[in-house]
């Protein structure tokens, strides 16, 4: 628990709230006047604030010298343990204000980039239509981020979560499908097996660690026994959709990234018989913040995207269930 007090007395309005706030500011954006004109102080007061936390703490949380401000080892590990404790404030504040009746603020959201663009993108105007107080900042990428650090909200993950102190709430179990266009089809055959795969040309995704793409079917259909060869590679996992969906051969790929090319025709699954189970998809969430009245609507909302898309594809290849919200 977090005492928040007066540094000292020789400054009596000084409280610890206000001089991890100003220091934060400091901290990123690099700058005591750039810091002190955001929060309409004088340069000297948000000097003062932070040195006076400083002289709290005992440690020299930044470097200064003439042209720029950096923090030191101590004053990085501070900084984030300020950026979670303001965050937690908050988002209390936001609750005793009546948010939970209009979730409002600034919500920032980290998702892998097929994903983001092919579900959750197509779905914004409903959100914002819903909730035009809330402010997104939509961060479309690959890697696994940590939450904390980078003061992500709610992330979707796929797999298994590898952040401890998360929230998780699994929202779909997807698998991985096979499939062409119809013309190609039309003009190469379609094909009965995996063993068939062979004869066709082939678009997939480059492994992120280089290599051969593993399209592994069940026993004993393995990637070493097929020993397929592929037309094209790409280095982006909606590429291959694209290019299938545009007749240039049959990829492999995640059921509910081509849901809508499946449902208007564009692209016909095949081999259903060889389904393979793929990992979970999970909405994960900071501890301290996942009762934000904002992650609240948001992570119930994008739930619901998952759930449409299920319907969709439920008929092709049986129900998914959707596990309860979990503990990381």
């Amino acid at each position: 628990m977090v005492a928040f007090r007066s540094l000292g007395q020789n400054n009596p309005r000084m409280d610890q709230l206000q001089a991890m706030r100003v220091f934060k500011r400091v901290a990123e954006r690099g700058s005591f006047g750039q810091a002190a004109d955001e929060l309409d102080i004088s340069r000297a007061a948000a000097s003062g604030h932070v040195a006076a936390l400083e002289k709290h703490l005992g440690v020299r949380l930044l470097n200064r010298t003439t042209r720029r401000v950096s923090l030191t080892a101590e004053g990085a590990e501070y900084l984030r343990r300020c950026r979670r404790i303001l965050d937690e404030i908050e988002d209390a504040e936001e609750t005793l204000r009546g948010a939970r009746s209009r979730p409002q603020g600034l919500l920032r959201v980290d998702v892998p980039v097929a994903f983001g663009r092919y579900l959750l993108l197509p779905a914004l105007p409903e959100f914002t239509r819903r909730y035009p107080a809330i402010d997104l900042d939509i961060r479309l990428n690959d890697r696994v981020v940590d939450l904390v650090a980078e003061r992500v909200d709610v992330a979707l993950r796929v797999g298994n979560l590898q952040q401890s102190g998360l929230v998780a709430r699994r929202v779909a179990q997807i698998n991985v499908v096979a499939c062409a266009s119809p013309t190609y089809l039309a003009d190469h055959g379609e094909p009965k097996t995996p063993d068939d795969l062979r004869q066709h040309r082939l678009l997939a995704t480059t492994p992120a660690g280089g290599g051969t793409p593993d399209w592994s079917f069940p026993a004993p259909y393995t990637s070493r026994r097929l020993k397929l060869h592929f037309a094209m590679l790409f280095n982006a996992a909606e590429a291959p959709v694209i290019a299938a969906a545009a007749g240039l051969g049959i990829t492999r790929t995640v059921d509910l990234l081509v849901a809508d090319y499946v449902a208007r025709g564009e692209l016909k699954l095949i081999l259903n018989d060889f389904v393979v189970p793929g990992p979970p998809m999970s909405l994960v969430y900071p501890s301290a913040g996942h009762q934000s009245p904002k992650v609240r609507v948001f992570s119930d909302f994008a739930a619901d995207i998952m759930r449409r898309y299920h319907d969709i594809v439920r008929g092709w290849i049986g129900p998914a269930g959707l596990p309860e919200r979990d503990e990381a």
